[in-house]
């Protein structure tokens, strides 16, 4: 059995097709899955370090596309074309802000894999957890277009049933689901909403 935290295939996997971490196998299945990503779609990752969704994402949306990338660490990849980098706490970050230091106004994706500093207390945990899940939900709901769709971990605890609820009323299609590249014993779960239902606040 592997251990949390050392190599294991799907690492060594990413390691040597150039990923700068072996999470972009969960949003390869769940893109496979649901369709998420396609050419020419502007698209927010975040909690973008160390950056191998930047990089799945770069090759959808291809040189059309337009990334933007949060996070309070730089990405760990050169940024790809037509992309760009806003270093901020997600629970600081207005939609606002992402609007007038990206220059996109409204987005098709909102992805976020972002997760908090863990103390290994597991209700601690996905308390913090849930907040920043909630937070991601938040901006997507402000910068998303009609149509548009948003993916984001969370630490399942208490509170998550009530997200998840809160993005099968917000979409179309509102579900949650653990990728196959997830650890066994981790309690990440990935919450998805296809189809915006109405149009942005404001």
């Amino acid at each position: 059995m592997t251990r949390p935290g050392s190599p294991d295939a799907y690492y060594r996997r990413a390691k040597s097709q150039g990923y700068a971490a072996r999470s972009v196998f969960k949003l390869q299945e769940m893109d496979r899955r649901y369709g998420l990503l396609r050419p020419g779609q502007a698209v927010l990752d975040l909690g973008c370090h160390p950056g191998s969704w930047l990089q799945f994402a770069s090759q959808k949306v291809g040189r059309s596309g337009r990334l933007v990338g949060v996070d309070l660490q730089e990405p760990g990849v050169s940024m790809p074309q037509g992309s760009c980098f806003i270093q901020a706490d997600l629970l600081e970050l207005t939609a606002a802000e992402v609007q007038e230091r990206s220059g996109v106004e409204v987005f098709d994706l909102v992805l976020s894999d972002v997760a908090p500093h863990t103390t290994g207390i597991k209700d601690r945990d996905a308390a913090a957890s849930l907040e920043l899940s909630q937070a991601a939900l938040d901006m997507a709901l402000a910068l998303l277009k009609p149509g548009g769709s948003f993916l984001a971990k969370v630490f399942f605890g208490p509170g998550v049933e009530d997200l998840i609820r809160q993005v099968k009323g917000a979409f179309k299609l509102g579900k949650a689901h653990k990728p196959d590249a997830s650890r066994s014993a981790s309690k990440e779960i990935y919450i998805l909403g296809r189809g915006l239902k109405q149009a942005r606040p404001g």
